[in-house]
């Protein structure tokens, strides 16, 4: 085992050294292979050290979780700025989001694959941070939507959906665009952007893709778009 610092050092940077050698550990070897051990190593201190500011190792993986989703949060939101078109204010966070994701691929992966899958309490905090990414993208669409069909009451649930499905295409690309090479933020932004930037484009239009009837066969009227009521 590392040899302790000696040089006395303020907690909070202490604290942070600890967390990124924590994130590493897990984000790279899973949270059930990961010790306290290769933790204390990696941070340069003693793993009673760590035990003292951090408690236990699910206290540990609880706070990397926190530090991670609070850090995405706010760089998707700083990337989307408000004063923006709608389409701009979408790329802008999108291209803010797989720039962070690459950057922290360890944190990203604690992030989507190691909390979502060792327990409700890990899961639960990874799930406030999607909701508010959510949210903030819902309304996002929404003031764009209104503002398009100069209606101050055209209604959430109209474009609720589409934000959730499109925070959700965003974390497969960037699961695709960590695990193959040479695959930019911005290429990844643009592939979503083109992928979903069509159909936000018709609601913005009042134009809606309608299912076929119940009667039609099959491949006949599938695809007519009819305006939002």
């Amino acid at each position: 085992m590392g040899a302790v610092k000696t040089k006395r050092m303020p907690r909070a940077v202490r604290e942070q050294q600890m967390l990124d050698a924590a994130v590493r550990t897990f984000g790279q070897r899973g949270y059930m292979a990961a010790s306290m051990d290769e933790i204390a190593e990696l941070a340069g201190v003693s793993k009673p050290l760590v035990y003292l500011y951090l408690n236990s190792k699910e206290d540990l993986f609880t706070a990397c979780i926190r530090r991670e989703a609070r850090a995405l949060t706010e760089a998707v939101r700083a990337g989307a700025r408000p004063e923006l078109p709608a389409d701009r204010q979408l790329w802008s966070g999108l291209t803010a989001f797989f720039t962070h994701t690459a950057r922290h691929p360890d944190g990203w992966a604690v992030l989507h694959l190691q909390a979502r899958t060792h327990g409700e309490v890990f899961a639960g905090e990874v799930a406030a941070m999607r909701a508010e990414i959510v949210a903030f993208v819902t309304q996002l669409i929404l003031a764009a939507a209104r503002e398009a069909h100069r209606d101050p009451d055209f209604p959430e649930r109209e474009v609720s959906g589409l934000a959730e499905a499109l925070v959700g295409a965003a974390e497969s690309l960037a699961d695709w665009a960590n695990a193959t090479s040479g695959v930019t933020a911005r290429q990844s932004a643009a592939t979503l952007m083109n992928f979903a930037w069509a159909g936000l484009g018709d609601l913005m239009a009042g134009r809606h893709w309608s299912p076929p009837e119940d009667g039609d066969a099959p491949g006949v009227q599938a695809g007519r778009t009819s305006p939002v009521r």
